[in-house]
């Protein structure tokens, strides 16, 4: 194990320590003796696949769960935490993945539900004000979530941390929703606050972006430390080899695709959102052809949810014509009659959406394989052909798990993932939607996935990837279009597709002034 950056500490005293900390859950151990020091002035990064430990740990940092056994030490002390509410008062903050905002209040309301109740509420929009200002986190205290983008709704939970004055932030995946820019902002905003003398604990599977931000990593593996080090010493790579335990295989097309017919159709696609905060689909219009991948950029609430739906059939089109799979109009037909014609989908949310978390893989599997496939033979369902399913998906993809079928939820996240996808990816659809497909996933289950894609894509199917990763757009895509407010701009082949260009389009630019822009930025 590599203890690199220790010179540098000797003349401080950590912050927070954790030591020897482990957490048993029946006979899994999801925390096996991990020790961490976190120091002011000192943004550390926590890396590691998923199922890795790391939500354990943090867990246990911000009084979440207690640990099995080993302690945490504030200022040298030892300290027991009771609650998230203890680890506030002590001064740990933490912002979480996923936004726990409620839309239909304002952003005052939803930060007032997360203080103490200390001060009046006029008092205490005012002093969000000032905060957001200081820090370049503009909001308006009186506007309703809903009306607000993704960056903005995050900047609700740094702004709401950053009340609490803390010592220590932690932050998980905080830029997985953000552009480029919006990115670079949060990363100004970070420099500050380590400028300050505040400890900060980044978890990202963005090895690049630990690399510019972070002066330590503990990289996390089965539970366990395995490696303290300088990231801006390692390389993406190394410091992804040790997260797996071994080289991540580089992702390409492993052969000359031949661009055919285009087999996916959307055609002047407009629609109602269901949801009153959802997005209206206006005039949406794109091929995609056989042995390419489109990849769809765009921010998080742009419409991508309601195309999704319009495509795979959970919501009908206007017209039968709108959405046209290898020649058959398709706007008006079910998800399973699309099915029959040869498409696959695989939606963003994996529990609830793309799996049913308690049902066993094989009932999963033929929840989305019965309307194609030989999984039920006279009205009855073939369980040998689900079973087999399940096995060639885990062996293909690498799924890992307790047993042979075990129920959805108990999967990890990366690992349903790499179910999920696999599943449909078997079945040779000849149209795949695939939406966010490595979200929240590590790099090695990530490679796995982007490169099924390819090989898909390779054998002569239209694959439209719907991402909120550029870098992976830029990986695998032949062309990358941008919604934005539920419109899409006309695609661009990838050479052409700078960071730049498509975060500015991300964020509502147009075409003409993002390429100027793009330009003037050399790239």
């Amino acid at each position: 194990m590599s203890d690199q950056g220790s010179a540098s500490h000797s003349a401080r005293a950590p912050l927070l320590q954790a030591i020897g900390i482990t957490k048993r859950y029946g006979s899994f151990l999801a925390n096996d003796d991990v020790s961490i020091d976190l120091y002011p002035g000192e943004i550390h990064a926590l890396l590691g696949e998923n199922g890795a430990g790391k939500s354990t740990l943090v867990k246990a940092m911000y009084g979440l769960i207690q640990p099995s056994a080993g302690e945490l030490r504030w200022l040298g002390e030892k300290i027991e935490l009771t609650g998230p509410a203890d680890a506030r008062a002590r001064g740990i903050a933490m912002v979480f993945q996923h936004f726990s905002l409620f839309d239909n209040l304002t952003v005052a309301e939803n930060v007032a539900l997360g203080l103490d109740g200390s001060e009046s509420f006029a008092a205490m929009s005012a002093r969000l004000a000032q905060v957001s200002r200081d820090y370049g986190l503009p909001l308006d205290p009186k506007r309703e979530v809903w009306r607000l983008s993704v960056g903005e709704r995050q900047r609700i939970e740094i702004v709401r941390a950053l009340m609490q004055n803390p010592k220590l932030l932690i932050l998980d995946e905080p830029t997985a929703v953000l552009t480029p820019q919006e990115a670079d902002q949060l990363f100004t905003v970070l420099e500050r606050l380590k400028s300050e003398g505040r400890a900060l604990l980044y978890i990202s599977h963005k090895l690049d972006e630990v690399k510019r931000l972070c002066d330590t990593a503990t990289i996390l593996r089965g539970g366990k430390k395995v490696a303290t080090c300088n990231p801006r010493a390692e390389t993406a790579a190394s410091m992804a080899r040790m997260m797996v335990g071994a080289d991540i295989g580089e992702v390409k097309a492993t052969t000359a695709r031949a661009v055919t017919v285009p087999r996916l159709l959307i055609r002047d696609l407009s629609l109602e959102p269901d949801d009153p905060h959802g997005t209206y689909l206006r005039n949406v219009g794109v091929e995609v052809f056989g042995g390419e991948i489109l990849g769809l950029a765009g921010v998080a609430g742009n419409g991508q949810d309601e195309l999704f739906a319009a495509l795979s059939g959970e919501r009908p089109c206007a017209n039968e014509d709108d959405v046209i799979i290898d020649g058959h109009a398709a706007g008006h037909l079910s998800v399973t009659q699309r099915r029959k014609l040869g498409a696959a989908f695989v939606p963003e949310e994996r529990l609830g959406h793309g799996t049913a978390p308690r049902m066993k893989l094989s009932e999963n599997a033929l929840l989305t394989g019965h309307a194609a496939s030989r999984m039920v033979k006279h009205g009855f369902v073939d369980r040998p052909a689900t079973l087999k399913a399940v096995d060639a998906t885990t062996a293909t993809f690498d799924v890992r798990k307790a047993k042979r079928d075990p129920e959805a939820a108990s999967l990890s996240g990366g690992n349903l993932q790499k179910f999920i996808v696999g599943r449909e990816i078997l079945r040779e659809p000849g149209v795949l939607v695939v939406s966010q497909p490595t979200w929240g996933v590590d790099a090695g289950a990530a490679a796995v996935i982007r490169q099924a894609l390819l090989d898909l894509s390779g054998r002569g199917s239209a694959v439209l990837v719907i991402s909120q990763d550029l870098d992976e757009l830029l990986e695998i895509s032949d062309r990358i279009a941008v919604m934005f407010h539920g419109a899409l701009s006309e695609p661009v082949a990838r050479a052409d597709a700078t960071r730049e260009k498509l975060g500015l389009l991300m964020g509502g630019a147009s075409p003409e002034s993002a390429k100027e822009a793009s330009h003037a930025l050399g790239a």
